[in-house]
């Protein structure tokens, strides 16, 4: 052979050599490369708005409200229509979004099951904040999202938290003067509002709004969880003088009421709803459209506090890669059943509001029954944690993938033992524990001024929802230190019809 053809056979057989060496150091770069690093988990912004109802611009609930910030995000996520909270009131709401256990089966109903630690099930109870900080997520937050006792955060859910542990946000400075500052005694007072002479940035929702952006502007070296609780538009409705001044006094659009709108519901119900008077003596000081203006200013600045945070995430380098969940505790009633604030099973008080975006997916309207106990199994298997056993919500996943898909599952919320209600796509069903019911067709009566659970045709709705009433009614821990008269005596009124005169 030609020596010259010799090298030159040798020269290519080594080019080809080292050609298949180099793929095969690039494939296997690229296997190491992928199991040693897998794609980031991504972030999660808890977002909880205390006592926010449906009265915002996404959801239509006043025509007066304005919510712009909290509209943008629902434009850009999956707004839940139909979501109902676990109970009608902050504690026992928010010990089951954040344990993922029915008020039914832990027996806490009440304010005063404080601290929920204290409750058998749930001494050792994982909660959603403490399960991702289990999976190596770093855990902080500011407000309010636990319900504060002592005004303190559960020490075993976080990293860490603003201001501290024991107090969960900076305290409001209250006006000047005498209270009531809204000019009557409204509930032993515990009813007030007033605008306030001072910039938004002394306000505690501000302040920490500004905490949680500044954790957005800092850099993370692990997923973060991040909650961010606004207190307002919680009692009482104190805002800067600026947010009232949007809402003319002599302009504000009062909630329709029916007049005798509680002739067809539950004796027990009737009589507890009208102990609690707050609505009779909003009327009587001639107040009620000072109060509509109070909450519309309140909620406004809440949304201000919400637009603020939304928008250091957008300019953060964490926008793409953060869940962003809102949330509130529970409704508020302004008159509609003579009822004033929340603490009752009717749909002004237990409909709430549900927002959730995440990457990838695309924005949409769902309007099946969802439950705010569905937020603990849908953000674990968004952020790709394992699934926890035990939890009695459902992902809402499916919802957020296909917002149209229909659930066959009603929303339940529980007011005291034994006293439930069960939100279909269609129907609300109240059924108390003295066995007194309602139903109402939000088809044909969104407003709920028709019970007709007594009629005859309705008793296959009944019959079909029924099941899905729990099988199991915890004793309510603290029951003796919770009978209180008024607005609290409906959760133990109801199952003790002899008390009702």
């Amino acid at each position: 052979m030609h020596p010259g053809r010799c090298s030159l056979q040798v020269s290519n057989r080594c080019r080809q050599f080292r050609a298949g060496l180099a793929a095969w150091i690039a494939l296997l770069l690229l296997t190491v490369t992928a199991h040693a690093a897998p794609a980031a988990r991504p972030n999660v912004l808890f977002i909880a708005i205390d006592d926010l109802n449906d009265w915002t611009g996404c959801l239509g609930g006043h025509p007066q409200a304005r919510t712009p910030n909290l509209d943008r995000l629902a434009a850009s996520a999956t707004l839940f229509t139909n979501t109902q909270c676990p109970a009608p009131w902050c504690n026992p709401s928010r010990t089951a979004l954040l344990t993922g256990l029915r008020p039914s089966t832990t027996g806490i109903y009440h304010h005063q099951h404080i601290p929920w630690r204290k409750a058998e099930l749930l001494k050792d109870a994982v909660t959603l904040p403490q399960y991702f900080r289990q999976h190596g997520y770093g855990v902080t937050g500011a407000g309010k999202v636990f319900h504060h006792a002592n005004e303190a955060q559960d020490p075993a859910s976080w990293d860490s938290y603003w201001p501290s542990q024991e107090r969960c946000m900076p305290r409001d400075k209250p006006p000047a003067g005498k209270r009531p500052f809204c000019g009557a005694i409204i509930r032993d007072g515990e009813v007030d509002w007033a605008p306030l002479d001072r910039p938004k940035e002394e306000m505690a929702d501000w302040q920490v709004a500004e905490h949680i952006a500044a954790q957005l502007k800092q850099p993370h070296d692990r997923p973060f969880f991040l909650a961010c609780g606004f207190f307002r538009p919680h009692l009482p409705w104190f805002a800067p003088r600026e947010y009232f001044d949007q809402f003319p006094l002599d302009q504000i659009v009062l909630p329709q009421v029916k007049l005798d709108d509680l002739d067809d519901v539950s004796p027990a119900a009737r009589t507890a709803v009208r102990a609690g008077g707050a609505f009779a003596e909003v009327q009587k000081a001639g107040l009620w459209r000072n109060a509509v203006q109070a909450y519309l200013a309140c909620t406004t600045f809440a949304d201000d506090c919400l637009g603020h945070v939304l928008r250091t995430l957008d300019e953060s380098p964490y926008a793409k890669n953060t869940i962003v969940v809102l949330w509130s505790d529970n409704g508020w009633h302004f008159g509609e059943k003579e009822h004033w604030e929340k603490v009752a099973l009717w749909e002004r008080a237990t409909k709430c509001v549900l927002v959730v975006r995440a990457p990838g997916l695309a924005p949409g309207r769902a309007h099946a029954p969802v439950n705010l106990l569905d937020l603990y199994p849908t953000l674990l298997e968004l952020a790709g944690l394992p699934a926890k056993p035990g939890l009695e919500g459902d992902s809402l996943v499916p919802w957020l993938r296909e917002p149209s898909r229909v659930r066959a599952r009603p929303s339940l919320s529980t007011f005291g033992p034994n006293n439930h209600a069960l939100r279909s796509e269609r129907w609300h069903f109240i059924r108390y524990a003295n066995g007194d019911e309602e139903l109402y067709d939000h088809w044909s009566d969104p407003n709920e001024w028709v019970n007709v659970a007594a009629q005859l045709q309705f008793a296959p709705v009944k019959a079909e929802l029924a099941p899905w009433f729990p099988q199991t009614n915890a004793a309510p821990l603290y029951a003796a230190s919770a009978m209180k008269t008024g607005r609290d005596s409906l959760i133990y009124l109801i199952g003790s019809p002899q008390q009702v005169k």
